[in-house]
Formats: structure tokens, sequence, C-alpha cells
């Protein structure tokens, strides 16, 4: 397929994942509104809400999305006619699946640019995201039942690829489930961030030097190819090496979404307000601490025994004035 193919390929679905993930939570941020904004903004984001519960539906989105199958739709055309071309009946085969997993992602997106364009939901959001559904599954039985040669690098390519195509599968079930829930799709954002940093790796791992040293592609068409190596230490070290390489895409994944999430809640006040404990400076503390030891007293075992010595000796002086008032019989008018 070349590098150039793979590359749009991941560039494509990264700007998809991207795209989802902001979304998501900014509709996090519509769902969670912090105390401090007025009930105005509240109410009018609540009926933007209703309107349109999803974000990530709009017609730019679509719009996008549309582009880009509509591109591996001309890439399949363009590699089934290779493989007619050359006799290679396999990697026609593989193309047709493609292009049927072209035309769901476009149906998808006709079917989304129809409900915005119309103003009014024609397709419920749950056919929508039925849609979605299959493509995801059919992907995923796409490169888990690809076995052209199974002794081959690229099977091993493959089966890390299923990751995070069934991140997208499950994600896009529970939001089947629960429409308004935004962790799914920032569950879905994230599988296609990774399909599409594993495509260009993909890339690199298969056109350019960068390849494993005793390996080479070997290709019958454009769209049917296999990496063989020179012996078995070749192919231990080739799996093993991508399994490393899709590793380190977790790792930078996990770190970009950390990162990400501390951004985006800091600007948009993501979360549930109440819950995390109120930061004080450690200065005004201790400021705090010096204005209260000025008015701090410490009284002594002897201020306490002076104390009660006074009290007795003022209950003393009491009883002697009311014995003499008795014995007197009191003061004459």
């Amino acid at each position: 397929m070349g590098f150039f193919t793979y590359a749009v390929t991941g560039v494509g679905f990264i700007l998809i994942g991207f795209w989802e993930s902001f979304s998501s939570l900014n509709l996090t941020r519509n769902l969670n509104p912090t105390p401090s904004s007025s009930l105005s903004t509240q109410i009018k984001s609540t009926s933007i809400s209703k309107t349109k519960e999803n974000p990530f539906s709009s017609s730019p989105s679509f719009i996008f999305v549309s582009i880009f199958s509509l591109l591996i739709f001309l890439n399949s055309v363009v590699s089934i006619f290779d493989a007619f071309s050359s006799n290679d009946r396999v990697g026609s085969m593989l193309q047709l699946q493609v292009l049927s997993l072209a035309l769901l992602f476009l149906l998808y997106s006709a079917l989304g640019l129809l409900n915005n364009k119309k103003g009014s939901y024609f397709w419920p959001d749950s056919v929508l995201e039925l849609v979605l559904l299959l493509a995801f599954v059919e992907e995923f039985l796409l490169y888990y039942l690809q076995r052209k040669d199974t002794s081959g690098i690229e099977n091993r390519y493959f089966d890390l690829l299923c990751v995070p195509i069934a991140i997208c599968v499950v994600s896009t079930m529970l939001e089947l489930r629960s429409k308004r829930s935004a962790y799914s799709k920032l569950g879905r954002g994230i599988g296609l961030i990774l399909q599409g940093t594993w495509f260009v790796q993909m890339g690199f791992s298969f056109d350019t030097n960068l390849m494993v040293h005793g390996c080479s592609l070997h290709e019958k068409s454009r769209g049917n190819y296999t990496i063989k190596c020179k012996g078995h230490t070749e192919y231990h070290r080739g799996r093993a090496i991508a399994t490393l390489q899709f590793n380190c895409h977790l790792a930078l994944l996990v770190l970009l979404v950390v990162g990400m999430l501390s951004f985006m809640g800091k600007r948009n006040g993501v979360g549930v307000p109440g819950d995390g404990l109120r930061y004080m400076p450690l200065g005004a503390e201790m400021q705090q601490m010096d204005n209260n030891v000025g008015n701090f007293t410490l009284d002594s075992d002897d201020d306490l025994d002076d104390g009660i010595k006074e009290e007795d000796d003022l209950g003393k002086e009491k009883a002697a004035i009311v014995e003499l008032g008795v014995n007197g019989h009191g003061s004459h008018v």
C-alpha cells in the first residue's frame, strides 16, 4: 500500500479521535456546570444540550468523516484494479472487504449530514451509532481474520491493531446503552487516536528503512503483501519489536490523555464541585496561627489555687454576714 497511504490513514484517524475526545470533554462541562455559573447560563447550556446531545454529531465532523471514507474507498478501488492486473484473487477479495468498510463509514456520515441539514432527527441517534458499531465490528474482523501468510510479521501488527478497534467497539456499545455518556465518547476517541498512531507506525515498519533487520517486504499486488524474514531468530525479533513499539504507543497515549484531561479540566472546570480538598496557601495558614498566638494565655497551677482560695474567702464572708443578721434580729427601720 505504501507509506503515504498508511500515513494519511493514520493522520485521519488521529484527527477524528482528537475531535471526539475534545467534544466529549465539552459535553462533560455542559452536564456538570460549576456553581459559580449563573442560572441563565445553566438554562442556556441545558437547552443547547437538549437540542444537540452529541457535540461530535456536527456538520464539519460528518463532512470530514465522509471525505476520509471517500479517500479509503478510492484507494480500495485502485488496489482492486491493481490486483486484477496482477491476477491476484486474494488481493482483490481483501480490498472488497475494505471497500465495504469504507461504505459503512460513508453511510454513517451521510445519515448524520442528512439529520443536520433538515434540522430535525429523521434518523435516531441509535441508528447512527448502530451503523458505526457495524463498521467497527467489520474492521475488527478484517484485521483479526486476515492471515495471508501465517508466518508474516505483519500479522503481529494486525493483531495489535485489534486492541484499539476493540476499544472503539466497546465504547460504541456503551454509547448505545447510555446516549449521554461522555466517557464512552472519550473512550472511542482514545481508541481512534491509538488506531491512527499505529497505522503510522505500520507505515514506517513496512515501507521504510526502519523495518526489522533481516526482513523484507514481498508484494503480490498493491493490497496483498507479506513481510518475510531469513530465519526463526529474525521472526522472533520482529514480533518482539512490534510488541515493544505498541507498548511505547500506549505509554505515549496515556501521557497525552492525562495531560489533555488536566488542561481541559482546569480550563472548563470539569468535575463535581466540592469533591476535592480546598487548597489553602501555607503562608496564610501560618499568618493565622501567628495572630492567634498573641491572644493565647496559659494559666498555671498557682493561678488556679489563688482563684480557689479567693472563692472560699468570699463564701466565708457571706456566711458570717448572714449569721450576724440572724443573731442581731436584722436591722431596725
